[in-house]
């Protein structure tokens, strides 16, 4: 049965919670939004009322999250006053601790990034056909994990490889705090396992390299000169027969000042591709500047990893035992399995635990 003490300890965590999310400010930034949303000339500025319609939601987010906390608490405060049935109180207190958890997790994400759509890109190693392999099986992870968190996501460009595996892949993952969740998956994943390309059963070792940056939308500017871009187009792969394009549609861009390259095929449209290319482009300008503010802090912090090909970040062993291991947290798990099936959600947290900016 939940003791009055465990119940106390709701209530503070609540009061925790609406003191560092600062909900007050925040309901009445957002009744003031909604007053605005309400005017005549609301829509006279279309960028202007987009803006503010997503200040309001990002708002939204956190008071009704806050709220759920809230009603929770207060639901099972009541089935205690009116003595409910045991079963009925445990099961309203496992749903509440789970709801303050799920706000005290997200209350990590408190870049101004974090709650930005994310792009993704994958790429094998060194290693032929097992490093290719690995990437799709990454590839795989990263889609299960986003299906099974809500997300929409959608395949940018996808470079097959020969025989098994792909070349490279980028993935858009649109909704709340993709990239808050996501940043935490950069760098280079390790795979140990007997090869099933090998007819001589040896065990290898394969590496794969992720790279995560927020996608920049309209709130957020970013200044490219058109002479530092310049342009090559090509045809998309397909799955063949009809599946073919047979137009120039793919597109590559590359930029000099940065030498950032992006290669689009989302679209059978070239000025479609290129529009997303550009998008694309700004985002990753806005992830070097994220990225140089990070360095300079973490400076004073040489426990941190810097974001690049170098920083070894996870271990996947498939054999001679099974283990995932993060080598940033220590954090890990015995079930390789549900992991490579997207269940990465304890390594991000605990990845965001330890290295939250707060």
């Amino acid at each position: 049965m939940v003791t009055k003490e465990q119940l106390k300890a709701l209530h503070s965590r609540r009061e925790e919670l609406y003191r560092c999310l600062n909900i007050s400010n925040k309901k009445d930034a957002a009744d003031t939004l909604e007053k605005n949303t309400q005017s005549e000339n609301f829509w006279q500025e279309p960028k202007k009322a987009q803006a503010i319609l997503k200040q309001l939601n990002s708002l939204k987010i956190w008071l009704n999250a806050y709220s759920v906390v809230a009603n929770n608490i207060d639901e099972l405060q009541v089935l205690l006053e009116l003595k409910a049935e045991e079963t009925e109180v445990e099961s309203q207190l496992k749903t509440t601790i789970t709801a303050i958890e799920d706000l005290e997790f997200k209350n990590m994400l408190s870049a101004k990034e974090d709650n930005l759509s994310a792009i993704l890109t994958v790429t094998p190693g060194a290693g032929g056909t097992e490093s290719q392999d690995w990437a799709e099986m990454i590839m795989r992870m990263y889609i299960m994990w986003g299906e099974k968190n809500n997300y929409k996501i959608k395949t940018l460009d996808l470079q097959k490889a020969e025989p098994v595996g792909i070349k490279s892949i980028t993935l858009e993952f649109e909704g709340d705090f993709a990239f808050g969740y996501l940043k935490s998956e950069n760098g280079v994943h390790r795979l140990v396992r007997i090869s099933p390309f090998d007819s001589n059963a040896k065990r290898h070792t394969s590496f794969a390299s992720v790279f995560v940056y927020p996608l920049a939308d309209d709130s957020i500017e970013v200044i490219i000169n058109p002479n530092d871009i310049s342009w090559d187009t090509f045809r998309a792969s397909g799955a063949g027969g009809q599946g073919v394009n047979k137009t120039e549609s793919a597109v590559r861009l590359k930029h000099a000042p940065t030498g950032i390259t992006i290669e689009n095929s989302e679209s059978r449209s070239q000025l479609e591709n290129k529009e997303k290319a550009i998008q694309l482009l700004k985002s990753q300008l806005y992830e070097l500047e994220i990225r140089k503010q990070q360095e300079e802090k973490e400076r004073l912090n040489i426990t941190k990893k810097k974001i690049e090909w170098g920083s070894q970040i996870r271990n996947y062993v498939l054999h001679p035992y099974k283990m995932v291991k993060d080598l940033r947290t220590n954090h890990e798990s015995s079930n390789p399995e549900a992991v490579l099936d997207g269940e990465i959600i304890p390594f991000i947290k605990s990845y965001l635990m330890e290295f939250s900016q707060k």
